[in-house]
């Protein structure tokens, strides 16, 4: 009976329980949820869905019960956005779903704290082209307005991007920073794009972008990813580092005359900008970069103490910013803007009338069109006086003559030119023009078709000459047909390009760059490209060792031990205290590589040595060097296995000051005599021995065997500097001359022994000193 009823009591529980699921999901109206009539829209409701879900995102809506009125807001959306779903509940009260809501909502949606998860339907709405922002509307990017545009465009100023996609909730979180700084950024002169991941996918691939939100740097075509935190000094910082760090030279009283006078070698204008600023602006360095290709940049601190020759040469105001232009007369300036606040668009005004010199000289095609332009019609004819001459004083009156000339004859009709024939040959070829002619060009089209016409006599800058050239100038004006011969000319060489070994240096220097910073921020994504490749170079790498390991291998059983080796195989059997580690060192080869250290290879053999490396390098003399290298081969022959090993030897006969500096270093070691030591300059240091690690900056030191001195390699002549040496005694025990220069380096494999263990005193140095 009892039992009865229990299962009555149980049963009737369970009844209940159903009753009220039904009844709670009887009460979810998904139309009063969002708020909507039930005649809305779909862009009714998305528009009410994304209010809401801003307003009550549990990471923006600290309110206890934000966490379930999402929920319910998403519930709400997923029934009214399905046209199926919305049609049942229209109908019957209820979307369909016979599991309820309750236990729905358990299943689908995770604790907030733990991640917040969506189901895969959940990013397949019916999306309609509205956007969260309309501010971004103006810096939206398609992938052919970027690939044509805003790549080229990327030469002249940076880019900053911002890679976003609706239902990103980071993105609306920096969506107050973004404003502010594309803003201020823009000002600037920086260029703003906004990529939309929905509707650009194609765009976003192709820039990298595997999440939203994402910012990046776009400059000369590169690509570069934002990764700190988004906030204005971070922004403005990252688009600061995107540019090159040479652009702007900071100028005072010692270095303005060398900056200025460099405009005949660069051949372009020098600019000053004189502020109190103790950094160089950000907008100055901008333009500077716009106009890097016509324009050399300065920056005077007018605050800094060493900058008050230079304000007073040019009388300069040091309370407003002050921007000047040289160009051939570095005495007085060209031109000068003075403005409170420098603007983008004053300081590009100013600098677009003075991009080239009074007499600028040809050195590329690009110069040449821009100078020499192709007429358009009569009144916007050009005619460009070109000066052919060659370089050296020899030149140099007839060129200042015709600068001269240039100056006072200032009309935006006319253009003054010169060219070096030596460096432009193809071009004073087809004008059949001696050393220091004139001739006037008129270009006829971009084909390298043009008339010209030349001076009967050489230009020598005489008054004569001067009274010619203007007459001719005027006949001119009135008559185009002057110009009487044509010919084609070739594009011109460009004078200052780099270098193929340069520019091929750089792009070394840019893809390992780019590559370190894929290795530390990119997805695996990302890195697959760079893992294959390098795992097929290790694959090769190895692949070529093993085979010349048995290569080797076998050339080893079927020839015959050569000279070097039978010589090495037995000093190594006579010196019996090798240890097991030493003799199971295998030479890789017969003999051993010592390189001579010169200040040709110094910085690849010592500075930039790879961590890890030492070099050992032997000090010798030119009397010593035939004799020493051959003891030091034998010395350090079971040694030469090890990759992380170098030879070297050093003069001392070049480099004395050099030596002398590094052991100061080790004055406990080796005391060095002081320069009223009468014995300073007969100080003999051949047979020394150091090993140089130039990544950490320390070396170790090996002084001459002592005969009598079994701990020799620990040892030194520190009786060179006393005053007990006379020339009464003769030679001492240190000297060359009482023993035989080979048992200098006595002992020397049990020095090198103890190096390879780690257990020789360090003598670490601030930096690695000039070798010259």
């Amino acid at each position: 009976m009892e039992l009865g009823r229990a299962g009555l009591a149980w049963a009737a529980a369970l009844l209940l329980a159903a009753l009220g699921a039904q009844a709670a999901a009887g009460d979810f109206d998904p139309y009063r949820v969002l708020g909507v009539g039930r005649s809305s829209s779909q862009a009714d409701i998305k528009k009410a869905y994304k209010r809401l879900a801003r307003e009550w995102h549990p990471d923006k809506n600290k309110d206890p019960g934000a966490e379930d009125k999402f929920i319910q807001i998403s519930k709400a959306y997923e029934i009214l956005s399905n046209e199926e779903k919305r049609a049942n509940f229209d109908r019957y009260g209820d979307a369909g779903e016979s599991q309820g809501y309750s236990q729905h909502q358990h299943r689908q949606f995770h604790h907030f704290h733990e991640g917040f998860y969506f189901d895969e339907s959940f990013f397949h709405f019916p999306f309609n082209s509205e956007r969260r922002d309309t501010s971004d509307e103006k810096y939206l990017l398609h992938f052919s307005h970027y690939i044509n545009e805003i790549v080229p465009d990327s030469f002249k100023k940076p880019y900053l991007i911002k890679i976003t996609s609706d239902w990103c909730f980071s993105c609306i979180h920096i969506e107050p920073v973004w404003k502010e700084v594309a803003q201020e950024l823009e000002a600037l002169g920086v260029g703003i794009g906004v990529v939309h991941a929905g509707y650009e996918r194609r765009l976003a691939h192709h820039l990298g972008a595997h999440s939203t939100p994402s910012l990046l740097g776009l400059i000369n075509g590169k690509i570069t990813f934002f990764h700190n935190a988004v906030i204005r000094e971070n922004l403005r910082q990252f688009v600061e580092n995107l540019l090159p760090g040479n652009l702007v030279e900071k100028i005072t009283d010692k270095n303005y005359i060398r900056f200025l006078s460099n405009w005949k070698k660069e051949n372009k204008p020098h600019v000053l900008l004189f502020d109190h600023m103790p950094v160089v602006p950000l907008l100055y360095k901008l333009t500077a970069f716009a106009y890097r290709d016509y324009l050399s940049f300065g920056y005077v601190y007018v605050g800094l103490r060493g900058t008050e020759e230079l304000s007073s040469q040019y009388n300069i105001n040091v309370y407003t910013p002050t921007m000047m232009i040289f160009k051939e007369n570095i005495d007085k300036p060209a031109d000068v803007v003075q403005a409170r606040e420098m603007k983008k668009q004053l300081i590009d005004d100013f600098l677009s009338q003075n991009k080239f010199l009074m007499v600028a000289r040809l050195t590329n095609q690009r110069l040449f069109q821009e100078l020499c332009p192709v007429k358009k019609s009569h009144r916007q004819r050009k005619h460009c006086v070109v000066l052919l001459t060659g370089e050296g004083e020899k030149f140099a009156e007839a060129y200042e003559a015709f600068l001269t000339f240039a100056v006072a004859n200032t009309k935006d009709t006319l253009k003054f030119v010169h060219i070096y024939n030596e460096r432009q040959p193809e071009f004073a070829d087809a004008l059949l023009m001696d050393e220091e002619k004139m001739l006037y060009l008129d270009r006829r089209n971009n084909a390298g078709k043009i008339a010209y016409k030349t001076l009967e006599e050489a230009w020598q800058g005489s008054k004569e000459d001067n009274f010619i050239l203007l007459d001719l100038l005027d006949q001119l004006r009135t008559d185009p047909g002057l110009l009487s011969l044509e010919t084609v000319l070739a594009d011109l060489n460009d004078e200052l390009a780099p270098m193929f070994l340069i520019r091929w240096f750089y792009s070394t220097l840019d893809y390992i760059s780019d590559c370190w910073d894929s290795l530390f921020h990119s997805n695996w994504r990302e890195m697959m490209p760079l893992l294959s490749l390098l795992f097929s170079a290790l694959f090769i790498l190895f692949g070529t060792v093993i085979v010349q390991a048995f290569s080797d291998s076998s050339d080893t059983r079927d020839s015959p031990p050569s000279e070097k080796e039978e010589t090495a195989a037995k000093t190594e059997k006579n010196d019996t205290s090798f240890s097991k580690e030493s003799n199971s060192r295998i030479p890789k080869k017969g003999f051993v590589e010592v390189t001579e250290l010169t200040d040709i290879n110094y910085n690849s053999n010592l500075v930039r040595l790879r961590p890890g490396h030492m070099n050992v390098v032997l000090i010798l003399s030119n009397s010593t060097k035939t004799a020493l290298l051959q003891k030091f081969a034998l010395e350090v022959y079971t040694f030469t296995g090890s990759s992380s090993l170098h030879f070297s030897f050093l003069s001392l006969d070049k480099h004395r000051e050099w030596l002398e500096y590094l052991l100061e270093f080790a004055q406990d070691a080796a005391p060095i005599p002081n320069q009223y030591d009468k014995h300073f300059l007969e100080r003999d240091y051949t047979g020394y021995v150091l090993a140089l690690n130039g990544h950490k900056k320390y070396f170790c030191l090996f002084k001459p065997h002592r005969s009598g001195d079994e701990g020799g390699t620990l040892g030194s002549c520190e009786d060179y500097d006393s005053s007990l040496h006379t020339e009464a005694r003769g030679k001492s025990s240190c000297s060359p001359g009482s023993r035989s220069i080979k048992n200098k380096l006595h002992k020397l494999s049990f020095w090198m022994e103890r190096l390879l263990e780690g257990s020789l005193q360090r003598f670490y140095i601030p930096s690695w000193p000039a070798l010259d």
